[in-house]
């Protein structure tokens, strides 16, 4: 064969062309087919234990399981706070593929409201993707099982079966120990621990469950499940269980607590109650509260409203955060000034009915004529220690109130305390710039002017009072505890102090009704009622809008011949310290007589319209049914005038 104008090729030269090629083509099959092979033994055999895992993974999931929170318990081993088993489901944003038909179809098989509806909504809006949302807890049986059959049709859906956080006394122990809920967003920046984002786990938010979370919080356990392509699960192949967490005893007696709650009723106020041996917080009531046991389960939104906008400020802690003038409660802490000072108990002093100051006249609340130390306190004159605060000067007062615990700030597991004041010359100076003046005297002698304390302190004082020691409240539980040092103040002039008291109660005092209906045991203490707004708008009593009421206020320690037992009873606005004493006289009553206490509570409880529960329920109805109303007013459904006339339109009174 030849080509025009070129070289002639041969059928030798074809085939040596055509071998060349086959050769090259060859080689490189048989490259690549060593490269495939070498690619196959690598995988095969070096990376055979991570592509088995990778397998696994889609075979098996493995899930953490959320640690039981340690209880919280009372000094008799009673449950404070403890778990329950407790069937949810939650959703996990970035797994759903159609939220708003995930939704929907959960609304229906689990009878959601309206309400609950907007908060999912809502919170997916708001949640990262790792970040999981509560659809419901505390579900039964039956709807746990028609949500666990739909998973398939239900991605992001998370049924579990496990534990929640339980307060056997609700809002009883609302602001002391405060509540669990779900991590935040900013939790997991601050510990990025996989726990957080699972499902079912909560954390402390506040109160005691948030101040001691390291210790009750244990630790996760882990389950692995075989699952098919589809997530459903077909078999447990094999589990490590959860460590719970520690429980905690605590010094409240429980069933004081609970009663102490129930008793202050309707009112806006605190209870706190000291073992006089240990300084062991027996009871650290504040009311009206709010139930934890919503928190933990996720408050809804008008619940929430509902607290907000009570007038009784059902959200703040008012045993360590609410402060109020003492009042006459302190006048036995400065009687202990005025024989420090080398006052004569004996010494009399004229009442007129008030004493003048300058150009100004200081009123006493009657005209007692001649009153010594004892009849002053008996009476609660405050003319006598006008007088007597003006002669000793008054940073001798004020030095003796720091002594029995005014002003201070206690060494307790509790995320903030307010510690009030404890006026003096160098604190005005400082304070306002000027010196202090005969007026800060005599208004500080009875508990007014600038003075403020907590409930807790005041019921300190009466503790150290009563024992003579210097106690410092505790709320974790010890067992032996050393005796506090003795207060450095003299046995006799201690011991006239707490006689002056048993008089109040048990002579010719101001409190003879705060009696306890105990034989052989008598009851000391000291009333008080602090001024909320000037005497020239009226006396502060019931007469008056709620908010212009005088504080009612009482000190007490039982028995007289050897305390026990001191209190502190403080009612916001309550018209005088008539609306206090009842309420110490029957919490102290509970602590001797259960059964007696308990009758008299019975049938005040059936005068308010029932339990807390009960009442609380009925304000949340009340406030749910106004919003409603408001909100269709807005919308033109409902008329205005036709409100008004049927009286429907009124807002109901949130404290009662």
């Amino acid at each position: 064969m030849s080509i025009s104008g070129g070289k002639t090729i041969s059928g030798a030269i074809q085939a040596l062309t055509f071998s060349r090629r086959a050769t090259v083509v060859g080689g490189l099959q048989i490259g690549i087919g060593v490269l495939l092979a070498g690619r196959m033994a690598y995988i095969s055999v070096a990376e055979n234990e991570r592509y088995q895992l990778l397998s696994e993974s889609n075979r098996v999931n493995l899930t953490l399981v959320p640690p039981r929170r340690g209880w919280l318990i009372d000094r008799n081993g009673k449950p404070v706070a403890n778990n329950k088993t407790d069937f949810r489901v939650d959703l996990i944003p970035d797994r759903m593929k159609d939220k708003n038909k995930t939704v929907a179809t959960l609304a229906e098989l689990l009878s959601l409201d309206q309400e609950e509806i907007d908060r999912i909504n809502k919170e997916l809006k708001q949640a990262t993707s790792f970040q999981p949302v509560q659809i419901a807890t505390g579900l039964d049986w039956e709807k746990f099982a028609a949500v666990s059959v739909r998973l398939p049709d239900l991605p992001g859906v998370s049924p579990r079966q496990g534990f929640s956080r339980f307060y056997p006394t609700g809002a009883a122990v609302g602001h002391l120990v405060g509540y669990v809920g779900i991590a935040s967003a900013e939790d997991y920046k601050e510990n990025p621990d996989p726990i957080l984002v699972t499902p079912g786990y909560k954390i402390g938010k506040d109160g005691l469950e948030k101040t001691f979370e390291d210790r009750l919080q244990g630790k996760p356990g882990a389950k692995r499940v075989e699952v098919t392509a589809r997530g459903k699960i077909v078999r447990e192949l094999d589990s490590r269980p959860d460590i719970p967490g520690k429980a905690m005893q605590m010094t409240l007696d429980i069933d004081l607590q609970e009663y102490a709650a129930r008793r202050l009723g309707p009112e806006s106020g605190s209870v706190v109650v000291m073992d006089c041996e240990t300084g062991d917080i027996l009871t650290q009531t504040s009311m009206p509260s709010f139930d934890p046991n919503s928190f933990s389960d996720g408050i809804g939104q008008t619940e929430y409203g509902m607290l907000r906008d009570d007038d009784h400020v059902p959200l703040r802690d008012k045993s360590l955060k609410g402060l109020f003038p003492p009042g006459s409660t302190i006048k036995p802490m400065v009687s202990l000034a005025l024989l420090r000072g080398g006052i004569d108990p004996e010494e009399t002093v004229s009442c007129p009915g008030g004493l003048r100051v300058g150009n100004r006249f200081f009123n006493c609340h009657s005209t007692h004529g001649s009153v010594n130390m004892m009849r002053a306190n008996a009476k609660s004159c405050d003319t006598y220690f006008y007088k007597m605060a003006l002669r000793i000067g008054y940073d001798s007062i004020a030095l003796m109130a720091r002594e029995l615990g005014l002003g201070a700030k206690y060494d307790l597991p509790v995320a903030s305390q307010s510690y009030g004041t404890v006026p003096d010359t160098q604190w005005i100076k400082k304070r306002h710039n000027r010196e202090w003046a005969n007026f800060d005297t005599v208004n500080s002698a009875i508990g007014q002017g600038y003075f403020l304390s907590n409930p807790l302190q005041l019921c300190v004082m009466a503790a150290r009072m009563a024992s003579g020691r210097k106690l410092e409240p505790k709320l974790l539980f010890e067992k032996d505890q050393p005796p506090a040092a003795a207060l450095d103040i003299s046995p006799e002039h201690l011991s006239y102090v707490r006689e002056a008291m048993s008089e109040v109660v048990n002579g010719a005092g101001t409190a003879r009704r705060a009696q306890l209906p105990l034989e052989n045991i008598k009851l000391g203490g000291k009333t008080g009622t602090a001024q909320v707004v000037s005497l020239k708008y009226g006396r502060g009593g019931r007469d008056v809008p709620w908010k212009f009421r005088d504080h009612g206020l009482f000190v007490c320690f039982a028995p007289v011949d050897n305390p026990r037992y001191a209190a502190a009873v403080v009612i916001e606005h309550g018209g005088g310290s008539s609306s206090a004493y009842p309420v110490a006289r029957d919490v102290m009553t509970f602590l001797y007589d259960r059964e007696k206490a308990m009758e008299k509570l019975t049938a005040l409880e059936e005068s308010w319209g029932g339990t807390i529960s009960e009442r609380m329920d009925r304000k949340l109805a009340a406030y749910r049914a106004q919003k409603e109303l408001e909100k269709a007013i807005a919308e033109g459904r409902v008329a205005p005038a036709q409100t008004e006339a049927t009286g429907e339109g009124s807002t109901p009174e949130m404290g009662q």
